[in-house]
């Protein structure tokens, strides 16, 4: 595991409570999002957090099948207690542990942002990977490419680092992944500054 890796996955753990108390519930774009997918979907919630929003909105009035995936163990342990009904795992997201065309759509929110800058290709060949044709991708970037770290992040003591892909950059990674940008919104972040979302659908 890299430093980096490391130092996400212990600030996480160790923030755990903190960043759940603090975290928007606010479901962007969601609603969207989930009316391009079939009414039976299987959706992966890839750096699931502690389920909020993704998967207990997703769960919440729906059949839907979701599986949630963090790096975190402390985060996956608040996901089931937020969206019982979904299934969640600890999970490295350049290397997913799912089957090839194994689900019908994909969020990230706000977790491709931790992915050190050297893997984000390979998180976004994974998504594909794992997506059946014609899914689709719902993903936070960054409004500008910054990469950085905070030894003191939301006045815990406790260090995160992030490698925050652009919005041209997240482009050109899509399309060599095989996936079609169908917009790209800027919304305010509730931990200040803005968020980038982008919707892609998976060529084929």
């Amino acid at each position: 595991m890299t430093d980096q890796k490391r130092a996400v996955q212990d600030g996480y753990d160790e923030l755990a409570d903190e960043y759940d108390s603090r975290r928007s519930d606010d479901p962007a774009f969601l609603d969207e999002f989930r009316e391009r997918l079939p009414a039976d979907a299987r959706v992966l919630d890839a750096g699931c957090g502690a389920g909020r929003p993704v998967a207990a909105s997703l769960t919440a009035d729906s059949d839907l099948d979701l599986v949630g995936l963090d790096i975190s163990r402390e985060q996956v342990r608040l996901a089931r207690e937020h969206a019982p009904r979904g299934r969640f795992a600890q999970a490295d997201l350049a290397h997913l542990p799912l089957a090839d065309d194994a689900v019908d759509g994909v969020a990230a929110y706000h977790s491709v942002i931790h992915v050190p800058s050297d893997e984000h290709p390979d998180a976004a060949r994974e998504f594909a990977r794992v997506l059946r044709p014609g899914g689709h991708l719902l993903m936070t970037v960054g409004s500008a490419r910054w990469e950085g770290a905070n030894d003191d992040w939301l006045d815990t003591g406790v260090e995160m680092q992030w490698s925050v892909p652009g919005p041209g950059e997240s482009a050109s990674l899509l399309d060599a992944a095989g996936f079609e940008v169908i917009w790209r919104r800027v919304v305010d972040d509730s931990f200040g500054g803005e968020a980038c979302f982008v919707l892609a659908r998976k060529s084929g």
